[in-house]
């Protein structure tokens, strides 16, 4: 069936119906996704690694009978390996890596009965909450072709926001899921530590702070395929509580009445866009509306200490991951294999002493205890998800003498002399204050989600945050799947979705 008009009208599980019910087959979804991505592509640049061949044998071999089976799915380019396929990472590094093996939430993927033909954009190993690697190129925010679709699953965000497929794979060390779905207009939740698999290659990833799931369209769909994909693998170091019943069954369940804290307080240091203050102040009244209790209260995080201790992790685990890469890949990295910004950060976490990154993990790890007390007199924390709508593309790339001076000392090796850098306006303090929101709840391995429930006078999406407690998915699914009713956003597409569809 070329053509198939009806495809973006249907969340994934949609889709999945049609397939059972015999109206459309797995191969007709897919060559109408491989359409889609041909039409929109070049538009936005979210899909980098082709995987259509070995998707149609799949089609051709029979799928796993799981709730997504033949629905059209595309994968991360990080942290995410398929067999046979390059992993890059957003790296040149990596640009010859092929791994032998699927990593384990890619077999659950496949085995949800998935049909995986792609690999989705990223920046050089997801340091930025933007997407625009050196290597492919920027991803483009489908609601504004010079703005960022956001970072790091930017490539993921948007090809669901172009309708290319209605979910696709992401993963969140400090808001990555997230920022993308308040970027695009989409649902993106990051589940609580260990609820998803991360091997079988690593125990874990930025020790605890990242984790994989989807971007999507519906509640529904991303509380279905984290049904699909939970639950430990071998040598997992920590386990979630087990849910008392599926995800999915929870989005159709109303929640009781929730004791909601709405916080416009960054936990990083950042001053809150107006926009996301609306949004913020519209999404508290609709809790209010739907009868939850709403009341102005923050955690009390120390946003300096927080950053610094965040940062201090960040640039440890960019040096480790560099010098696992190179045992790999099979030689030395040197300054012209990375962009400038990853090998300075691989530089600054050489320096930093084994006290020093103790006492950094420790500082994260008591803001798990502090949210714990946090959360025995509220449900849900409220919050805005990102401090400003969609930043143009470059915006948060080093820029004009801090470019200059990073690059001197990269290719310097001079990480004695990178206290410079303070005295710039740096990277650092740009991407901080755009995502001052997010990177707690991974510090804590809370589940949190960003909602689209509100656009700004430009047509901009505009997320909001809600973060539970640990463990507690069940009740965000239910909370998310209310406001959906409430508000749906589901037929809120981008307007070139509209102008590329009659074009093509």
């Amino acid at each position: 069936m070329p053509g198939f008009a009806e495809y973006s009208d249907y969340d994934g599980l949609g889709l999945a119906a049609l397939v059972r019910s015999g109206e459309v087959t797995p191969g007709e979804l897919l060559e109408e996704a491989v359409r889609r991505v041909e039409l929109f592509n070049p538009h936005v640049n979210a899909v980098i690694e082709p995987m259509v061949d070995r998707a149609r044998e799949a089609v051709t071999n029979g799928l796993p009978d799981g709730p997504f089976r033949g629905v059209p799915f595309l994968v991360k380019d990080l942290l995410a390996d398929c067999a046979g396929v390059p992993s890059r990472s957003g790296c040149r590094f990596h640009l010859d890596y092929v791994p032998d093996h699927d990593s384990e939430i890619v077999r659950r993927f496949r085995a949800s009965g998935a049909v995986l033909f792609g690999k989705t954009n990223t920046p050089e190993y997801g340091l930025f909450p933007v997407t625009e690697p050196a290597l492919f190129g920027p991803t483009r925010n489908p609601w504004d072709l010079n703005r960022t679709p956001g970072g790091s699953s930017g490539g993921s965000a948007a090809a669901v926001a172009t309708r290319m497929v209605p979910l696709a794979h992401g993963n969140d060390g400090g808001g990555s899921i997230r920022i993308p779905a308040s970027c695009c207009g989409l649902f993106g939740l990051k589940p609580s530590r260990g609820r998803n698999p991360l091997g079988p290659d690593m125990a874990e990833a930025w020790q605890g702070l990242a984790c994989d799931h989807v971007l999507t369209r519906s509640v529904r769909d991303s509380a279905a395929m984290l049904d699909a994909t939970a639950g430990v693998d071998p040598g997992s170091p920590y386990a979630a509580p087990t849910p008392l019943r599926p995800y999915r069954e929870e989005v159709d369940v109303e929640p009781r009445r929730l004791r909601v804290a709405l916080s416009a307080v960054p936990t990083m240091p950042g001053a809150v866009h107006q926009d996301c203050l609306r949004a913020l102040t519209a999404a508290g009244e609709l809790c209010e509306a739907l009868g939850h209790d709403v009341e102005e209260a923050a955690p009390d995080v120390d946003s300096e200490a927080f950053a610094e201790a965040f940062l201090t992790l960040v640039c440890v685990e960019t040096r480790v991951t560099i010098e696992a890469a190179q045992r790999y890949v099979g030689r030395r990295a040197t300054v012209e294999d990375y962009e400038v910004v990853t090998w300075i950060a691989g530089l600054l976490g050489r320096r930093v002493g084994a006290v020093d990154y103790a006492a950094a993990l420790r500082s994260l790890k008591d803001m798990a205890r502090q949210m714990g007390r946090f959360f025995r007199t509220y449900d849900v924390l409220l919050t805005p998800t990102l401090a400003s709508p969609p930043v143009e593309l470059g915006a948060l790339l080093p820029q004009g003498g801090e470019a200059v001076i990073m690059n001197l000392l990269g290719r310097m090796n001079a990480s004695g002399v990178l206290s410079v850098l303070r005295d710039v306006d740096t990277t650092a303090d740009r991407i901080m204050a755009f995502m001052p929101f997010t990177a707690l709840a991974n510090a804590t391995g809370q589940p949190a989600m960003s909602v689209p429930l509100h656009w700004n006078h430009e047509g901009l999406p505009i997320g909001t945050q809600f973060v539970a407690r640990y463990g507690d998915e069940a009740t965000l699914f239910r909370l998310a799947g209310q406001l959906e009713r409430a508000q749906p956003w589901f037929d809120r597409a981008p307007p070139l979705c509209a102008v590329v569809t009659d074009a093509g």
